[in-house]
């Protein structure tokens, strides 16, 4: 997953809740949610916002070059 919290800053992090494993789909004001149990992670850093996730969203390496966004 790819969040772009400020104008041209992207950070990469895992999709997958570290609740239960379901897949964050949601974003909105500055977190990204999660389905299942309602789970908030701040969009800035992966960290958990509002439980039941235990632990933040894990970094993942993101490359940026003009408008392509990979992993790295």
């Amino acid at each position: 997953m790819v969040t772009q919290p400020a104008a041209g800053q992207f950070e990469g992090f895992s999709a997958i809740c570290t609740h239960l494993q379901c897949i964050v789909d949601q974003v909105a004001d500055g977190t990204t949610d999660c389905p299942c149990h309602g789970s908030k992670y701040s969009v800035k850093d992966g960290s958990v916002v509002h439980g039941p996730a235990p632990r933040p969203l894990p970094a993942q390496p993101i490359t940026v070059s003009g408008e392509k966004i990979s992993l790295a």
